[in-house]
Protein backbone atom coordinates (compact mmCIF):
# COMPACT_ATOMS: atom_id res chain seq x y z
CA UNK A 1 0.00 0.00 0.00
CA UNK A 2 1.29 3.39 -0.94
CA UNK A 3 0.46 7.08 -0.46
CA UNK A 4 -1.84 8.44 -2.93
CA UNK A 5 -3.66 4.29 -3.05
CA UNK A 6 -7.10 4.39 -4.43
CA UNK A 7 -9.01 2.40 -1.27
CA UNK A 8 -12.97 1.50 -1.57
CA UNK A 9 -14.31 1.53 1.69
CA UNK A 10 -17.73 0.22 3.25
CA UNK A 11 -20.06 2.12 5.81
CA UNK A 12 -18.31 -0.56 8.72
CA UNK A 13 -14.74 0.93 7.69
CA UNK A 14 -16.00 5.10 8.02
CA UNK A 15 -17.72 4.46 11.20
CA UNK A 16 -14.94 2.85 12.93
CA UNK A 17 -12.59 5.13 11.06
CA UNK A 18 -14.29 8.42 12.76
CA UNK A 19 -14.93 6.30 16.14
CA UNK A 20 -11.12 5.79 16.73
CA UNK A 21 -10.25 9.01 14.93
CA UNK A 22 -8.01 7.48 12.88
CA UNK A 23 -10.37 8.88 9.43
CA UNK A 24 -8.50 12.06 8.81
CA UNK A 25 -5.00 9.77 8.73
CA UNK A 26 -6.49 8.10 6.16
CA UNK A 27 -7.94 10.47 4.01
CA UNK A 28 -4.78 12.12 4.10
CA UNK A 29 -2.46 9.26 3.08
CA UNK A 30 -4.77 7.08 0.97
CA UNK A 31 -7.13 8.26 -2.04
CA UNK A 32 -10.15 7.00 -0.37
CA UNK A 33 -13.35 6.45 -2.05
CA UNK A 34 -16.68 4.75 -1.37
CA UNK A 35 -20.41 4.99 -2.73
CA UNK A 36 -23.28 6.95 -1.93
CA UNK A 37 -25.52 4.30 -0.67
CA UNK A 38 -22.44 3.65 2.16
CA UNK A 39 -22.29 7.74 2.97
CA UNK A 40 -25.93 6.97 3.51
CA UNK A 41 -25.75 4.09 5.44
CA UNK A 42 -22.82 6.24 7.94
CA UNK A 43 -25.25 9.00 8.54
CA UNK A 44 -28.16 6.77 9.31
CA UNK A 45 -28.85 4.85 12.61
CA UNK A 46 -30.19 5.59 15.67
CA UNK A 47 -28.33 8.54 17.36
CA UNK A 48 -29.81 7.48 20.85
CA UNK A 49 -28.34 3.88 21.08
CA UNK A 50 -25.65 3.70 23.08
CA UNK A 51 -22.44 3.33 21.05
CA UNK A 52 -23.73 5.36 18.32
CA UNK A 53 -21.27 6.81 16.09
CA UNK A 54 -21.92 10.04 15.39
CA UNK A 55 -20.78 10.77 11.26
CA UNK A 56 -20.93 14.48 9.86
CA UNK A 57 -21.48 15.05 6.56
CA UNK A 58 -18.43 17.07 6.41
CA UNK A 59 -16.31 14.40 7.10
CA UNK A 60 -17.65 12.41 4.72
CA UNK A 61 -17.18 14.79 1.83
CA UNK A 62 -13.94 16.49 3.11
CA UNK A 63 -11.50 13.98 1.37
CA UNK A 64 -13.49 11.30 0.20
CA UNK A 65 -14.92 10.56 -3.37
CA UNK A 66 -18.58 9.23 -3.28
CA UNK A 67 -19.72 7.52 -6.45
CA UNK A 68 -23.34 6.80 -7.68
CA UNK A 69 -23.98 3.50 -8.92
CA UNK A 70 -26.80 2.73 -11.12
CA UNK A 71 -29.04 -0.32 -11.76
CA UNK A 72 -27.02 -1.63 -14.89
CA UNK A 73 -24.20 -1.50 -12.17
CA UNK A 74 -25.65 -3.68 -9.47
CA UNK A 75 -27.12 -6.41 -12.54
CA UNK A 76 -23.70 -6.82 -13.84
CA UNK A 77 -22.49 -7.58 -9.97
CA UNK A 78 -25.62 -10.19 -9.77
CA UNK A 79 -24.88 -11.71 -13.12
CA UNK A 80 -21.20 -11.63 -11.92
CA UNK A 81 -22.12 -13.02 -8.10
CA UNK A 82 -25.31 -14.12 -8.10
CA UNK A 83 -24.65 -14.36 -4.22
CA UNK A 84 -24.27 -11.02 -3.88
CA UNK A 85 -27.83 -10.50 -3.35
CA UNK A 86 -27.64 -11.01 -0.33
CA UNK A 87 -25.04 -8.51 0.98
CA UNK A 88 -25.63 -5.32 2.82
CA UNK A 89 -27.19 -2.81 0.68
CA UNK A 90 -23.60 -0.49 0.92
CA UNK A 91 -21.58 -3.08 -0.03
CA UNK A 92 -23.77 -4.53 -2.97
CA UNK A 93 -22.99 -1.32 -3.88
CA UNK A 94 -19.60 -0.44 -3.37
CA UNK A 95 -18.68 -4.43 -5.20
CA UNK A 96 -20.82 -3.37 -7.89
CA UNK A 97 -18.77 0.10 -8.47
CA UNK A 98 -15.70 -1.97 -8.14
CA UNK A 99 -16.82 -4.09 -11.04
CA UNK A 100 -16.63 -1.65 -12.98
CA UNK A 101 -13.66 0.21 -12.68
CA UNK A 102 -10.39 -0.45 -14.46
CA UNK A 103 -7.70 0.83 -12.03
CA UNK A 104 -5.43 -0.88 -9.41
CA UNK A 105 -7.68 0.16 -6.21
CA UNK A 106 -7.64 -1.57 -3.08
CA UNK A 107 -10.72 -2.72 -0.45
CA UNK A 108 -10.72 -2.12 2.72
CA UNK A 109 -14.43 -4.38 4.31
CA UNK A 110 -15.00 -5.72 7.79
CA UNK A 111 -17.72 -8.18 6.94
CA UNK A 112 -17.62 -12.40 5.98
CA UNK A 113 -20.23 -12.24 3.51
CA UNK A 114 -18.50 -9.04 1.88
CA UNK A 115 -15.18 -11.05 1.97
CA UNK A 116 -16.64 -14.39 0.46
CA UNK A 117 -18.04 -12.43 -3.06
CA UNK A 118 -14.61 -10.01 -2.86
CA UNK A 119 -13.14 -13.75 -3.24
CA UNK A 120 -16.01 -15.25 -5.72
CA UNK A 121 -14.90 -12.47 -8.04
CA UNK A 122 -11.58 -13.28 -7.50
CA UNK A 123 -10.68 -10.18 -5.80
CA UNK A 124 -8.81 -11.78 -2.51
CA UNK A 125 -5.46 -9.85 -3.34
CA UNK A 126 -7.11 -6.40 -3.28
CA UNK A 127 -8.35 -7.03 0.06
CA UNK A 128 -6.78 -5.31 2.71
CA UNK A 129 -8.04 -4.87 6.92
CA UNK A 130 -8.95 -1.69 8.52
CA UNK A 131 -5.69 -2.27 10.64
CA UNK A 132 -3.27 -3.01 7.67
CA UNK A 133 -4.68 0.53 6.51
CA UNK A 134 -4.40 2.25 9.96
CA UNK A 135 -0.58 1.09 10.25
CA UNK A 136 0.42 2.37 6.81
CA UNK A 137 -0.95 5.82 7.67
CA UNK A 138 1.00 6.03 10.48
CA UNK A 139 -2.11 6.46 12.68
CA UNK A 140 -1.30 4.15 15.50
CA UNK A 141 -2.79 5.48 18.42
CA UNK A 142 -5.95 4.03 16.39
CA UNK A 143 -4.52 0.30 16.94
CA UNK A 144 -5.35 -0.49 20.58
CA UNK A 145 -8.89 1.20 19.68
CA UNK A 146 -9.92 -0.72 16.83
CA UNK A 147 -12.85 -3.63 17.29
CA UNK A 148 -11.56 -7.56 16.24
CA UNK A 149 -13.29 -7.64 12.75
CA UNK A 150 -11.55 -4.73 11.62
CA UNK A 151 -7.90 -6.73 12.50
CA UNK A 152 -5.52 -8.41 9.70
CA UNK A 153 -5.83 -11.53 11.04
CA UNK A 154 -9.85 -11.84 11.28
CA UNK A 155 -9.68 -10.74 7.28
CA UNK A 156 -6.90 -13.48 6.49
CA UNK A 157 -9.43 -15.85 8.62
CA UNK A 158 -12.15 -14.94 6.43
CA UNK A 159 -10.17 -14.52 3.02
CA UNK A 160 -8.70 -18.06 3.53
CA UNK A 161 -11.93 -19.84 4.59
CA UNK A 162 -13.76 -18.18 0.96
CA UNK A 163 -10.65 -19.31 -0.85
CA UNK A 164 -11.48 -22.52 -0.17
CA UNK A 165 -14.96 -22.69 -0.42
CA UNK A 166 -14.64 -21.12 -3.51
CA UNK A 167 -11.78 -23.61 -4.45
CA UNK A 168 -8.85 -23.22 -6.96
CA UNK A 169 -10.61 -22.39 -10.09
Amino acid sequence: MRRGQVVLVDTNIIIEAVRTHCWGALISHFSVETVEKCCEEARSGERHRPGYVVVEDAALRDGLKAHRVSAIELAALGLRDAESKRLDPGERHLWAHALARNDAWIACCCDNAAVRSAVRLHWEDRLVSLEELVRAAGATAALGKLKDQFAADRLSLWRTQAILARGLG
